[in-house]
C-alpha cells in the first residue's frame, strides 16, 4: 500500500513574510516602535524565548502598542526621579549630593566660629600681659590676664584696665569712685576712704607701706582714683595729683575688668574684690 506523502500548508501567523527572520525569533516591541534603546518588559533576547516540547523555539507575540507607550513613560519617569531602570534608588548621586551638603555645613560652622571669636574679642573679652612690677605681688611681670569689657557700674576694689595717664593700656586697682574721700594717712598709716581705713594686708606688697606719700582727694563724680599694689613701685594716681582731677581717671576710659590670671598655669586664679572694701559707704 503506497503512502501519498502530506506537507500541511504554512500557518500565515507563524510565517514571517519577509523571510527576514527565523521562526521563533522575534524582534523586540521596543524596536518595532522605533525606540532602540529601551526594550519593552516582557521582549526576551534572540534564541531567548520559551520552548515547546519538541524543543523548538515558540514565536513570543508582540505586546500592544500602547503598553510599549505606557512602559516607555514609566521608564522614564524612574529615570527622571533619581531611581535606576531597575528600581534602585540611585545612590551615587545622593552620596555626591551628601558630601556637598555636608562640605557646606562644616564651612559655615567654621565661618560662624570665627565671627563669634572675633565679635567676643571686640566686645566682651581680652587679654592683657603684665610689663611691670607695680601689681606685685597680686601680678607678676609677664602674668596674663583676662579682662571683661562689658564694666557697667566699676565698683572700689577691682582691678581694671585703662587708657593711662599718656594713653597707653595701664593695670591699676580701684581705691575710691566718683564721690569719695580718700585719704592717707590714718594715725596707725593707713588710707581712708569716707572716714573707713582699709585693711590692705590681703593684696599689698609685704614690702611696702600703703603710701610714702600724703594725699587727700575728694573724687570728682565720673572718676577714679587708682594705685598699684606695689605701692613703692607705681606710678598710679598719686603722680598726677597736679593735673586738673587730682591724679584721677575718667571712667570712660576703663577698657574693662581683670577678673582672671589665666598665664602661667602655676598661678591661674580669679581676681576677687577684697572684703575690706565692702565695709565703705
Amino acid at each position: 500500500m503506497s503512502v501519498t506523502e502530506h506537507r500541511p500548508e504554512p500557518d500565515p501567523r507563524t510565517s514571517d513574510p519577509s523571510g527576514a527572520g527565523e521562526p521563533g525569533s522575534p524582534r523586540s516591541a521596543a524596536s518595532e516602535s522605533g525606540s532602540p534603546d529601551l526594550a519593552a518588559p516582557g521582549a526576551g533576547a534572540p534564541g531567548a524565548g520559551l520552548t515547546g516540547p519538541s524543543g523548538a523555539a515558540q514565536a513570543t507575540a508582540p505586546e500592544p502598542a500602547d503598553s510599549d507607550s505606557d512602559s516607555g513613560e514609566r521608564t522614564g519617569s524612574a529615570a527622571g526621579s533619581g531611581v535606576s531602570p531597575s528600581g534602585e534608588p540611585d545612590t551615587a548621586a545622593s552620596d555626591a549630593k551628601g558630601k556637598r551638603s555636608g562640605w557646606r555645613e562644616s564651612v559655615l560652622l567654621v565661618l560662624g566660629g570665627v565671627v563669634v571669636a572675633l565679635l567676643v574679642r571686640l566686645f566682651v573679652l581680652d587679654s592683657f600681659f603684665i610689663p611691670s612690677e607695680s601689681m606685685e605681688n597680686t601680678l607678676l611681670i609677664d602674668d596674663r590676664v583676662i579682662v571683661n569689657r562689658l564694666t557697667g557700674d566699676i565698683d572700689r576694689g577691682e582691678v581694671v584696665v585703662f587708657h593711662g595717664w599718656d594713653g597707653t593700656p595701664t593695670i591699676k586697682r580701684v581705691i575710691g569712685i566718683g564721690g569719695d574721700h580718700v585719704k592717707c594717712c590714718d594715725a596707725q598709716n593707713r588710707i581712708t576712704v569716707n572716714g573707713v581705713p582699709l585693711d590692705e594686708e590681703s593684696y599689698l606688697n609685704p614690702d611696702d607701706f600703703p603710701s610714702q606719700e600724703k594725699f587727700d582727694v575728694t573724687v570728682p563724680e565720673g572718676r577714679l582714683w587708682l594705685m598699684g599694689d606695689h605701692r613703692a613701685a607705681s606710678e598710679d594716681s598719686r603722680a598726677y595729683m597736679k593735673n586738673g582731677f587730682h591724679g584721677t581717671i575718667a571712667t570712660g576710659d576703663v577698657i574693662g575688668r581683670a577678673f582672671a590670671l589665666y598665664w602661667p598655669f602655676s598661678r591661674i586664679s580669679t581676681l576677687p574684690v577684697p572684703e575690706t572694701f565692702a565695709k565703705i559707704r
